[in-house]
């Protein structure tokens, strides 16, 4: 899971809301406040909406959103938003990415955690061809 790990380092003393957003969230699903996560999660996706559908900001929140009902087996909530994050991924970081990797493998889960193993092991040998 990306969470934190991509969110890029603040220009100035006062944070963007979409970091603060993104932050909150991650504290709350740490505390397995999957309500309150959710809420932050799509109040921050509202925001990474405005900066374009090429921008990471918006792969990381729609990764994180998607995380959130992959960890509640929401299935169906989850699986369009990690579909749609790779692909803004793949296009602003190239196929070959090590974040390209970690959201096929994310992807991969999800497909694991359904039992569709047929669909998910071709997405986790492409991810470990990438982290190779």
């Amino acid at each position: 899971m990306l969470w934190l790990a991509l969110l890029p380092a603040a220009a100035s003393v006062e944070q963007p809301r979409w970091e603060i957003l993104i932050a909150d969230a991650a504290k709350a699903y740490q505390k397995a406040d999957y309500r309150a996560a959710k809420k932050l999660l799509l109040a921050a996706l509202i925001e990474a909406e405005g900066f374009g559908e090429q921008d990471s900001r918006l792969a990381l929140t729609l990764n994180n959103l998607a995380e959130l009902y992959r960890a509640q087996g929401q299935y169906a909530q989850a699986e369009p938003l990690y579909h749609r994050a790779l692909v803004i991924k793949e296009k602003v970081l190239g196929p070959d990415h090590p974040s390209v990797a970690t959201g096929l493998n994310n992807l991969g889960e999800l497909y694991r955690a359904r039992g569709q193993y047929a669909q998910a092991e071709p997405l986790f040998r492409q991810a470990l061809e990438i982290w190779e």
